[in-house]
Order: structure tokens, then C-alpha cells, then sequence
């Protein structure tokens, strides 16, 4: 079966075992998130989900859970715009597992107002990328016990609205642009992605960016009037054509689990294959080591030499 854009998640794991492995996967009450993760439980795998405490994910877990009997499904909280979450969520899970084979940094948020996070940062910089900066340094150790450990960052093409500001990523002294913020964020995934396979490759540790694709979720549950125009006519100029959660769940789910992508850490993927449509400066290596250490200092926790 060739895959493509049309391909769910349910196709992209056919065949595949996951008994016996762990996957921890954030953002996960629904949409994307959601879909990996049913993918994963189909499949064998204990799915551990990162969620903000709500109804929502309440039902998504029962909703799992009753799609899937014996299926074993964690719930933990995890609260992205705080540190401090992070570090309680990923002790929970090491206390649960010695061994974490696969990490989805899944979660994230688009175009939001300005907004300061508890930790001071700017939301979309530390929702999605700080954050699963410092969820990744913590669950490094027990991703490092796996015989086969494979780490899936969300991009999106939208990076190449922006790339870093290195001067001034918190938007402290530059007026604030909702959607420059965003590109910086993914550009910031794509980066990290690129330094982590340069760190970790050699230790067995595979890291890919995924841009999923245009999929109707909540994740434009922030966009004003204004901004939702924008956006459509973004897309009906391209000529995409919108994914369903299941369909936007699969290049996730194939670069998690696929025998193929084994020596291809560090890639750019969507639609299910390896992709050259990102911009030069979201895998620049000089530029992946800056941000690096910048992520370090921000959340004030370094990765082992």
C-alpha cells in the first residue's frame, strides 16, 4: 500500500506490534493527539496521555478505553504553559516506567493573543516548544533504556512564517504578531528535532519532525475573525485539502512505528513520506545548537554533556 495524504492512522499501523512498548503522548483528549494515541493502544502499546485535567479528556480516555478493552491506557495532568506541570507530570510517569520507547510531543496552540505563561514566557514559545524541550531532557534517561526509542516532535509548515527571533522570542520590546509567533514555535520544533537526532542519533535515539497536515481540530479554536480569514484563504490559495483527525493522526503513527524510517532520524515528514519542503533555516545545525542552548537556559535545565 502506498501511503499519501488520505492514508489514517489505522492504515499506517496495520501489521505492526507494539506489545510491550510504552508511548507517552501530550495534547491527546482529542483530535490528532487523540487518534495517535487509539492507534497506538490498537496496536498493544501502554499509552501514556499528557492531558490538562478536564471533561474532555475524561471522555476521550473512557471513550478508549471502551473501544478498546483490555486495552491499557494512562491518564496523567500535564499543563503546558507551566514548568512546573512538566516536571510533575514527567516524575509521575518515570515513577510508573523504568522504560519509555516512544515520546509524541503532540500538544500545541495556534495564533493566540499575547499571553504570558506562569513561568513568564510567551505561551505559543513555551507551549509548544519549552515545554516539550523540558519533557523531553527529563524522560531522556528512561528513552534512552529502550532497545528502539523514537521521539516525534509536531511541526507544521507554517514554520516558515517565521523563523526564530533570536533577539527578542518572548516579544518583551517588538509588538507582538500572533502568527509570526506561531512560525517560530514550529520553526522552533524542527530545530529541536535536528539537534536532538545530532545528540541522541548515536545513542539509538530517532527524532522526527511531522507536519500533519491542515486538520480540522481545536487547535483554531484561538483565531479570531480576522485571523480564521486569513487562514482560509491561506489554504484555499494553496488548494489543501483539509484532513480528518485520523488522516492528520497517520504521519505521526508512521514515524513513530515505521521499519523504514529506522535510519532516517532527523527527517522532515507529512503526508507519510520524507519531505524537502521546509525552509533552509528551520535545519540549519549552527542554528539548532543556538536555540539549544538557549532552551536550556530558559527552562534551567541543561541535558547531560
Amino acid at each position: 500500500m502506498t501511503f499519501g495524504a488520505e492514508t489514517t492512522a489505522a492504515e499506517a499501523i496495520a501489521g505492526i506490534d507494539l506489545h510491550g512498548r510504552t508511548a507517552v503522548i501530550t495534547g491527546a483528549s482529542g483530535g490528532i493527539g487523540l487518534e495517535t494515541a487509539r492507534a497506538f493502544a490498537s496496536a498493544g502499546a501502554t499509552v501514556v496521555l499528557g492531558n490538562r485535567r478536564s471533561d474532555k479528556s475524561d471522555k476521550a480516555v473512557a471513550e478508549l478505553r471502551a473501544s478498546l478493552p483490555g486495552a491499557t491506557i494512562e491518564l496523567g495532568e500535564l499543563d503546558l504553559t507551566s514548568l512546573a506541570s512538566v516536571r510533575a507530570f514527567a516524575a509521575w510517569v518515570l515513577s510508573q516506567h523504568d522504560t519509555i520507547d516512544l515520546l509524541i510531543n503532540n500538544a500545541g496552540v495556534m495564533a493566540t493573543p499575547l499571553e504570558r505563561t506562569a513561568d513568564g514566557f510567551e505561551l505559543q514559545l513555551e507551549t509548544n516548544h519549552l515545554s516539550h524541550f523540558l519533557l523531553t531532557r527529563l524522560l531522556m534517561p528512561s528513552l534512552l533504556r529502550s532497545a528502539s526509542p523514537r521521539i516525534v516532535n509536531l511541526t507544521s509548515n507554517g514554520h516558515g512564517i517565521s523563523d526564530i527571533i533570536w533577539d527578542d522570542p518572548n516579544y518583551r520590546e517588538r509588538p507582538y504578531n500572533d502568527w509570526e509567533s506561531y512560525g517560530q514555535s514550529k520553526t522552533a520544533n524542527v530545530l529541536f528535532t535536528t539537534e536532538l537526532q545530532r545528540r541522541f542519533g548515536p545513542q539509538g535515539v530517532q527524532s522526527y519532525a511531522v507536519h500533519p497536515g491542515v486538520v480540522g481540530t481545536d487547535l483554531f479554536r484561538y483565531l479570531r475573525d480576522e485571523a480564521q480569514a486569513q487562514l482560509d484563504r491561506r489554504i484555499a490559495k494553496a488548494n489543501i485539502a483539509l484532513k480528518t483527525p485520523e488522516q492528520g493522526a497517520s504521519t505521526s503513527v508512521w514515524a513513530a512505528t515505521a521499519p523504514e524510517l529506522k535510519d532516517q532520524g532527523g527527517s522532515y515528514l507529512e503526508d507519510c513520506q520524507i519531505s524537502d519542503k521546509f525552509s533552509p533555516y528551520a535545519k540549519d545545525p549552527a542554528a539548532a545548537q543556538r536555540l539549544w542552548a538557549m532552551s536550556e537556559e530558559m527552562v534551567g535545565e541543561p541535558f547531560p554533556a
